[in-house]
């Protein structure tokens, strides 16, 4: 149910190209829409305006200057039905008034509104020609005022006209342009939708495809997505997956064989075991015998788990970005303390020489690489022989080198060293199944960026000992100090 919700609320890809693209594309539209509206009606308010002037100048014309008992006076001749040929629909109407010189009514319509007081100004036409919208009879008009010059015999001056047009030709004229618009606009927002559409469901296809691809795959399959075909913005992200899935093939690969090696190495221990507590059981050694032989068992058995579990550890270990910084020659000193009593069993001649060497690691990889190495260099050396281990800083680098007096390692055991359970044991000459210190000290160089090398002192002829280096990278900013034996 959680994954179900999650994916309920989790963004689409398409949708989300497909809002944000068709989204601005919409309110583009619409402000557009409404831009072009308002222009088309600022066009036909021009062009009738033009139809209102014509008239109020048709009005001027008509006029001239006559004597009257308080000086000149205009007089007007015009019929209303002369205006009938200005009006360009029979859906709207026109009225018109005409003032004298002192403002007094000469003709038309006397309860048409007053002219403003204050004119707006006028651009497009001359500066004596003025338009504005008004009511009259509660109706809206649109009013043209012509300040019309005059002059006769009896005197000059200047007639106010004033043509009020019904607004029902504009209003229908206004509704065809916006519905017109609206259509134009809705066919563009179809086209566009339509095109956005089929581009971001192609520009998706790869990602459906490689969805596809991942579905269709077994939990197991792992292989690495094919990279060419795809486009150069998933390329990164499939780059990315493909190391993904290569580090769990890697892992998943790790754990097959350490399952399989882990079930393969302790069927026997546990079956000598078993048959050793049968024979006890039954009487067949004497008691003190079989818990000898047991005790054995049980050491070896107890030493092959814990090895495979540093073995799983290591694997562990190359997934950890997080390192801190370990002094190496305090970890290998109490290395070398620890296993001192061996040393002693045996009669070596040790020395050690270390010199402060921070590397990035956990504590436990460099004690479980120095012990390894150091365990079986004690095991390969002869009674009263020598043993020498060093650690020195050389060209940013720290050095481990473990030196003992034994018989060397053949020329078939080296191309197989460090893998698991195939160590032969020098000194005898013989196979045996059980080595993991070789493997393990292999795989924690190899998670800190070193090298490990194991080779021969001497010539062939005369082999002298083995000596086994490691080099890891030093910790950056690492103070220069003094040997200590």
């Amino acid at each position: 149910m959680k994954s179900t919700a999650a994916r309920g609320r989790s963004l689409s890809l398409r949708r989300t190209l497909l809002l944000g693209i068709l989204l601005p594309v919409f309110l583009f539209l619409i402000v557009n829409t409404v831009v072009l509206y308002r222009q088309a009606l600022s066009s036909a308010d021009t062009a009738y305006d033009r139809t209102l002037l014509a008239t109020a100048k048709s009005l001027g014309e008509q006029l001239d200057v006559v004597s009257g008992a308080s000086g000149a006076q205009v007089r007007s001749t015009l019929l209303y039905s002369a205006l009938e040929a200005f009006e360009a629909d029979n859906r709207s109407r026109l009225f018109y008034r005409v003032n004298g010189f002192r403002g007094e009514m000469v003709s038309g319509f006397p309860d048409l509104p007053p002219v403003r007081e204050h004119l707006p100004e006028q651009k497009i036409y001359a500066a004596l020609v003025h338009f504005y919208d008004d009511r009259y009879r509660d109706v809206p008009v649109r009013m043209a005022v012509l300040l019309q010059p005059v002059a006769g015999a009896a005197g000059q001056g200047m007639a106010t006209i004033q043509v009020a047009e019904t607004l029902e030709l504009r209003q229908t004229l206004a509704r065809q342009i916006l519905i017109d618009t609206l259509w134009r606009q809705a066919g563009l927002v179809m086209v566009i939708a339509l095109v956005v559409v089929l581009v971001v469901q192609w520009a998706t296809r790869p990602v459906r495809a490689i969805s596809q691809v991942l579905a269709q795959r077994s939990e197991n399959d792992l292989h690495p997505l094919p990279v060419d075909d795809a486009p150069q913005e998933l390329q990164p992200l499939i780059a990315a997956t493909n190391q993904h899935m290569q580090r769990l093939s890697h892992l998943l690969e790790h754990q097959k064989r350490f399952v399989r090696d882990t079930s393969h190495q302790l069927r026997t221990p546990l079956a000598v075991l078993k048959t050793q507590v049968q024979s006890a059981r039954r009487g067949d050694i004497e008691p003190g015998q079989a818990l000898q032989e047991i005790a054995r068992t049980v050491e070896d058995a107890t030493e092959l788990a814990n090895q495979m579990l540093a073995l799983a550890k290591v694997e562990q270990l190359r997934q950890d970005k997080d390192v801190p910084v370990s002094d190496w020659a305090d970890i290998a000193r109490q290395v070398a303390l620890d296993l001192a009593p061996l040393m002693a069993q045996r009669d070596l001649d040790f020395s050690i020489e270390t010199e402060a060497t921070p590397v990035h690691s956990h504590t436990w990889a460099l004690r479980e690489l120095t012990r390894n190495l150091l365990h079986n260099a004690i095991g390969h050396c002869p009674s009263q022989g020598t043993l020498g281990m060093s650690l020195r800083n050389v060209a940013g680098m720290a050095v481990l080198t473990i030196s003992d007096s034994g018989p060397g390692i053949s020329d078939a055991l080296r191309v197989r060293l460090f893998e698991p359970f195939s160590t032969e044991r020098p000194h005898t000459g013989s196979h045996q199944g059980v080595g993991l210190g070789l493997t393990i000290c292999h795989g924690i160089v190899q998670s800190l960026h070193g090298s490990i090398h194991l080779e021969n002192r001497g010539d062939r002829t005369q082999v002298q000992g083995l000596n086994a280096v490691v080099k890891l990278p030093l910790a950056p900013s690492t103070p220069p100090s003094s040997p200590t034996a």
